[in-house]
């Protein structure tokens, strides 16, 4: 049988939980699921990708299911994983500002 825990050591777990629950560190938040977040926001994006044979900047989805390609070189600028498309090595990207 086990003792009835005191009032001490309550009061230590409740503090050990101590997080501001309006103002979320954004670590944490970023961390979260897209939809458990305090406002929910995705975790997709676009971005520019430079092409690094004709450096021709390219528009891709963060989580594209293609194979994104150059339009002026045909080479092979991102490929579809399970879900962040994974850039070529040598492409350089940036980003792009929310609207």
């Amino acid at each position: 049988s086990e003792e009835p825990q005191d009032a001490g050591d309550l009061h230590k777990m409740v503090l050990a939980c101590d997080i501001d629950l309006l103002n979320p560190p954004k670590e944490l938040e970023k961390r979260k699921h897209k939809l458990h977040r305090l406002v929910a926001s995705p975790n997709s994006y676009f971005m520019d990708v430079k092409c690094q044979g004709c450096f021709n900047i390219t528009t891709v989805f963060s989580h594209s299911q293609t194979v994104v390609v150059c339009t002026n070189c045909n080479t092979v600028l991102c490929v579809p994983t399970g879900g962040k498309a994974r850039l070529t090595e040598g492409c350089s990207f940036r980003r792009k500002a929310d609207s």
